[in-house]
């Protein structure tokens, strides 16, 4: 672990159990510190059976967390024919946080980008080699840049605590500073 921690902070601090999300309808990334997965629903499945399955597995995921850490939504190309539902996904989940009262932050993409690549604009690909090169944690097969994304997440969510998973440059740390943070106190550790 990195030697970047808040002012104050106790040794004997309990590290806080972070979630990172990169919420997709077809691949949700989920990770943890030093695990990845991903939420894949079957192939046809759409609607409210598909919308139910992701927020059901999500729930298990996130059970017991401290922060759950979000990634809010891009409004790229592409993208719009899907808008309704993925918005009703992030909802959806901030409401299964909500309700089991898990402090939840929502994170633009490019600052996931910037943190992960010192780039808001950095490639899907540069995301996921520095997640291998910065925390050690491979990243393949079906949904490797969705879990590289979610591992980003989760890293920024323990830096914004103040327990950082690695040194991380001045110019990726500002990717901190465009999210959505919930209040320190609201973040049980």
């Amino acid at each position: 672990m990195a030697t970047e921690a808040s002012a104050g902070q106790s040794p004997l601090s309990a590290i806080p159990r972070v979630i990172g999300l990169d919420l997709s309808l077809t691949c949700t990334g989920v990770a943890g510190e030093g695990w990845t997965d991903t939420i894949r629903p079957r192939t046809g499945v759409r609607g409210h059976p598909r919308l139910a399955f992701i927020v059901e597995r999500v729930a298990d995921h996130v059970r017991g967390a401290d922060l759950v850490v979000i990634e809010g939504p891009s409004f790229g190309a592409g993208v719009a024919h899907r808008h309704e539902d993925l918005a009703g996904l992030r909802v959806m989940v901030r409401h299964a946080c909500w309700r089991r009262d898990i402090p939840y932050a929502v994170v633009p993409p490019s600052c996931r980008a910037l943190y992960a690549t010192g780039k808001g604009s950095g490639a899907k690909g540069a995301v996921r080699d520095a997640v291998r090169a910065r925390y050690g944690v491979e990243c393949d097969g079906p949904g490797r840049y969705d879990q590289a994304d979610a591992y980003v997440l989760l890293a920024m969510g323990l830096h914004h605590l103040g327990w950082p998973l690695a040194v991380v440059p001045d110019t990726h740390r500002r990717g901190l500073d465009g999210c959505q943070w919930p209040e320190r106190e609201a973040v049980a550790a």
